[in-house]
């Protein structure tokens, strides 16, 4: 696997994409499982545009391939390549106060390039992520995420523990709050329409830290000619408003503000193992 991942990252990043690009529409092509929830989702979201769905795919096979790339090449090759960045301030004037921040990016555009970014430029920062299930795998992973100013945290207590202590240094933290917690860890909201079991780890953190919360997005641009931050703040509770719902409608619109580089094949909506469905049923 180390040899595959720098081979691809031995390719221009322009050549990455398109290898990756036509990687993933061969994958759906024979695909009838990705197909269908990739489609499922999309029409869902409202979604029904038959150009959109072509470049939903052609980006998921650019962020996997991406992926590869961001891992093995040096940091400051990957940090150069973001082309762009917008709402910096929110991030300065979040760590002026001193209680950390708390990064939310969703399966979204070029997410693993973003955290070097941060942890060189902004502010050093340490990411949850779940463990590879292959455990031969986690040092490739590690070695790919874990550098300069970012660390990992495992997506368990031990791994929280290290999230709240990087907010008590007014540090930031990076989790994507899409994926599909674990029974005990996460309640049933509506996302995009339909119920999904919806994290709680990222409010909590912030009403024990007092913390900002901040979306981010990172714009995989075209051709390869590298990225763009996008970081914007978290919206306002409407009345009434359960937290897992705000969580969820402030991921929609940092993935309809760019919905064609949005992982629409994720199973989001998957029951995780001891969680009864919604409505008990």
């Amino acid at each position: 696997m180390r040899f595959l991942f720098r081979l691809v990252a031995a390719l221009p990043l322009r050549a990455v994409h398109a290898l990756g690009a036509g990687i993933a529409r061969l994958v759906f092509a024979l695909s009838d499982g990705e197909r269908r929830r990739l489609d499922e989702n999309l029409r869902r979201a409202g979604y029904t545009d038959r150009a959109l769905r072509a470049a939903a795919i052609r980006e998921s096979g650019k962020m996997l391939l991406e992926m590869a790339w961001v891992w093995t090449r040096p940091q400051d090759e990957v940090v150069s390549r973001v082309r762009g960045v917008e709402g910096a301030a929110l991030v300065e004037e979040a760590r002026s106060r001193g209680r950390g921040i708390i990064l939310l990016t969703p399966h979204l555009g070029a997410f693993e390039a973003a955290s070097h970014y941060i942890g060189a430029k902004l502010v050093p920062m340490t990411a949850l992520y779940r463990p590879p299930r292959q455990r031969a795998f986690e040092p490739l992973v590690r070695a790919g995420r874990e550098r300069g100013n970012v660390r990992l945290a495992s997506a368990d207590m031990r791994g929280v523990r290290a999230l709240l202590r990087a907010l008590k240094r007014g540090e930031a933290v990076g989790i994507l709050p899409d994926q599909v917690p674990s029974r005990g860890e996460g309640a049933w909201a509506e996302f995009f329409g339909r119920p999904a079991y919806t994290m709680t780890l990222a409010t909590r953190l912030q009403e024990t830290t007092g913390a900002t919360i901040v979306l981010l997005a990172c714009e995989r641009l075209p051709r390869g000619a590298g990225f763009r931050l996008r970081f914007t703040p978290f919206p306002d509770a409407a009345p009434g408003e359960a937290p897992e719902r705000r969580l969820n409608r402030a991921i929609e619109g940092v993935i309809r503000a760019l919905p064609e580089q949005y992982l629409w094949s994720y199973n989001r909506y998957k029951t995780p193992d001891g969680v009864a469905p919604p409505g008990g049923a």
